[in-house]
């Protein structure tokens, strides 16, 4: 039986926590890591009644996508549903996971799923963040190039958007002396000696840095292996905000409306005045989207799907892109099918349900 350390693992190899914006709280909310789980229930958000149901359904771990705790808690007297929900989690041995901004930052997460139920195609993320890769600069012998290459690729360097196993490799020779105390792989001591090596560079994405690091040293055959680590400001096309694509045939904006309403079962929409022209070229963000209106327009977008649009913030689209807000809980449902299919192809063995509990706190009237 699988851990609730080994399921948290997986979901952090899938969006790692070290890609939640700065005011999130995603991660291992309550629980112990080291108990066993059987079964798993999957939601947008944490409440009681959701609690409830893992009780009922005999799931030890809640995987929710908004955390039920974002600031530091002074009381447990429940006070709040926040209070109320973790006592009743805490008390029935339940543990509450959150997968939030983390999975909105990467590739193949919230994004992608609302351009899946659109239809898009021609994918890339649209607003990429920068200062996330680094480069690994390492000298390694001939003979071990390709073991040490292929460790390196294992632990996640090497990717470049759609493209793995990225390096680049030059020759040249290198030179050292070991020392009296040293366990040289080549070499006599306190002898300089001379070596035919390969420069091999990847790129590393700092998520992983520690992995790589481990791997390199794992594989390497030299003791103390010489490399540098250098900070890129070039953007990481695989780790951002929101998601721009192409439909394959042009839609009225009465169409797109339509094909919006359909997909994501809503019957209402909020947008800006019509434009009188053929919508192709999509932007969506799940959640919060609006400081990504005018990154939407920059990049040639005809509409942009998104949620919890002010009213202030419609004069934004400036007659440049048709502004479609479906609201928060609408553009983030189908979150709940892609954590559960990811689940289901990485634990076989546990039952993983989604929430029936509608926890969307607005009602249409």
């Amino acid at each position: 039986m699988n851990t609730i350390r080994e399921i948290c693992q997986s979901l952090e190899q899938w969006a790692p926590l070290s890609l939640q914006e700065e005011y999130d709280n995603a991660g291992l909310i309550t629980g112990n890591g080291a108990s066993e789980v059987s079964g798993v229930l999957v939601c947008l958000d944490s409440t009681e009644e959701v609690v409830e149901e893992a009780i009922r359904n005999q799931c030890q771990l809640i995987v929710a996508h908004h955390p039920i705790v974002f600031k530091g808690l002074k009381k447990f007297s429940g006070g709040s549903y926040v209070e109320r929900t973790l006592v009743k989690a805490i008390r029935e041995n339940v543990a509450i996971y959150a997968i939030h901004t983390n999975l909105d930052n990467v590739r193949h997460g919230v994004n992608q799923k609302i351009c899946e139920r659109l239809g898009l195609g021609q994918t890339h993320i649209l607003a990429p963040k920068s200062g996330l890769l680094k480069k690994l600069v390492v000298y390694v012998p001939l003979a071990h190039k390709e073991a040490v290459e292929q460790a390196l690729f294992g632990a996640g360097a090497g990717k470049l958007g759609n493209y793995t196993e990225c390096s680049f490799v030059s020759e040249g020779l290198g030179s050292f002396k070991p020392g009296a105390e040293a366990n040289p792989h080549l070499g006599t001591l306190l002898q300089r000696e001379w070596v035919q090596e390969y420069r091999l560079e990847v790129l590393v994405p700092s998520y992983c840095e520690r992995a790589v690091l481990k791997a390199l040293m794992a594989s390497h055959p030299y003791e103390e292996p010489a490399f540098d680590l250098l900070r890129l400001e070039n953007a990481d096309q695989d780790t951002g905000s929101g998601m721009i694509g192409q439909l394959e045939t042009p839609l009225t904006e009465d169409q797109f409306f339509s094909l919006i309403k359909t997909q994501f079962k809503v019957p209402f929409l909020k947008a800006t005045a019509p434009l009188g022209r053929p919508i192709q070229k999509v932007a969506v963000c799940g959640g919060s989207g609006s400081f990504l209106t005018k990154t939407a327009i920059a990049a040639g977008a005809d509409a942009y799907l998104t949620s919890d649009v002010k009213y202030h913030e419609y004069f934004d689209a400036d007659g440049k892109v048709l502004l479609t807000d479906i609201g928060h809980f609408e553009s983030e449902a189908f979150t709940k099918d892609l954590i559960r299919d990811f689940l289901i192809k990485k634990f076989s063995n546990i039952a993983v349900r989604i929430s029936e509990t509608v926890t969307n706190p607005i009602r249409y009237i």
